[in-house]
C-alpha cells in the first residue's frame, strides 16, 4: 500500500502534463484589483455614457500583465467581472452625477489616475435640419 501511495501522485501529475494541449499556456489569474479595475471602467462607461479609450485602457491593463480578452464578457474571469461591473453600476446610478463627475476626474482627458481611459461620449446624431414646409392650402367648403 506504501508503495503505491508514492506512485500515485507522480503518475496522476504524469497523466494531468500529458493530458494537456501541447499549445496551451498556463497563467495565473489577474489580480483581484485588475478586475476590480476593469469593471469600474466598464460601469463608469455604462452609467455615465463615457466611451472607453481602448489604447489607455490596454495600457493600464497591460502593467497588471492582463489582456483584455481575459476581463471580456466572455473572456476565462469575465463571469467575476461582470458580478462587480452590476454592483458598480447600480450604485453609481443611485447618485449618477457626482459618480460620474469623480470618474471623470480620475480616468477622464485630464485624470488624476490616467489619462484618456475614459472619454466624452459622442452626441447622438440628429438628422439635419429640414426647411420648413409651407402650409398645405386649406380645403375649400364644399357647395
Amino acid at each position: 500500500m506504501r508503495h503505491l501511495l508514492s506512485v500515485a501522485p507522480a503518475a496522476l501529475a504524469a497523466a494531468l502534463l500529458a493530458a494537456a494541449p501541447a499549445g496551451a499556456q498556463i497563467r495565473n489569474a489577474p489580480a483581484p484589483r485588475a478586475l476590480e479595475f476593469s469593471a469600474y471602467i466598464f460601469a463608469a462607461s455604462n452609467v455615465c455614457g463615457y466611451r472607453i479609450g481602448t489604447e489607455a485602457f490596454e495600457a493600464l491593463l497591460a502593467k497588471q500583465n492582463v489582456r483584455p480578452e481575459d476581463v471580456a464578457p466572455r473572456g476565462p474571469f469575465g463571469n467575476r467581472v461582470q458580478t462587480m461591473f452590476a454592483l458598480m453600476s447600480n450604485q453609481m446610478a443611485l447618485n449618477r452625477e457626482q459618480a460620474c463627475v469623480a470618474v471623470a476626474g480620475e480616468y477622464g482627458p485630464e485624470g488624476t489616475v490616467a489619462r484618456n481611459v475614459l472619454l466624452p461620449g459622442e452626441a447622438p446624431a440628429q438628422a439635419p435640419a429640414q426647411p420648413p414646409q409651407p402650409p398645405a392650402p386649406a380645403p375649400k367648403p364644399a357647395q
